[in-house]
């Protein structure tokens, strides 16, 4: 497993409060990069004004740090592109979801 996939993973533990299901089923995780041992990783939110949106992106912090080899984690916020549950979800977030 690489050490993005150990991130990832870390990562599927961290859920949406509101949705229920986890940051990465959702789609709201669009990017991970790795420089030795920092990690940025980039995120969206399901709306501009989530309430929640920064219990989310300190979990999102908290859970990328568990992982062996790495020190720093940055979390970068962004809308672009909007997220969109038929186009970032997960299959199974779909369904759960009532997306189709």
């Amino acid at each position: 497993m690489t050490k993005e996939d150990e991130i990832i993973h870390a990562l599927s533990q961290v859920v949406d409060p509101e949705m229920g299901l986890s940051v990465t089923e959702l789609g709201l995780i669009y990017g991970v990069e790795i420089q030795d041992t920092h990690t940025e990783v980039t995120m969206t939110l399901t709306s501009p004004g989530c309430p929640v949106a920064p219990e989310i992106m300190a979990a999102v912090h908290r859970s990328a740090l568990t992982v062996e080899g790495i020190d720093s984690v940055h979390v970068n916020l962004t809308f672009s592109p909007v997220w969109d549950p038929r186009v970032h979800a997960t299959e199974d977030a779909q369904m759960e979801l009532g997306v189709f």
